[in-house]
């Protein structure tokens, strides 16, 4: 019984699969919170007041 727990303890396959899903979901947070910052940008930016689009373009 302790050859099993000790040879469980040593082996570190599981954690290269914790740390790639770790790693997969901060970038998945990081993309979605840079997508609703871009729908923002781009809302505020077409949105009734004409005048931010036509000094967005303005020479």
């Amino acid at each position: 019984m302790t050859t099993v727990l000790l040879r469980f303890l040593k082996d570190e396959n599981g954690a290269t699969a914790v740390e790639y899903a770790l790693i997969v979901c901060v970038l998945s947070l990081t993309i979605i919170g840079g997508i609703g910052q871009v729908f923002n940008q781009l809302t505020w930016l077409f949105s009734n007041n004409t005048s931010r689009l036509a000094n967005a373009f303005a020479p």
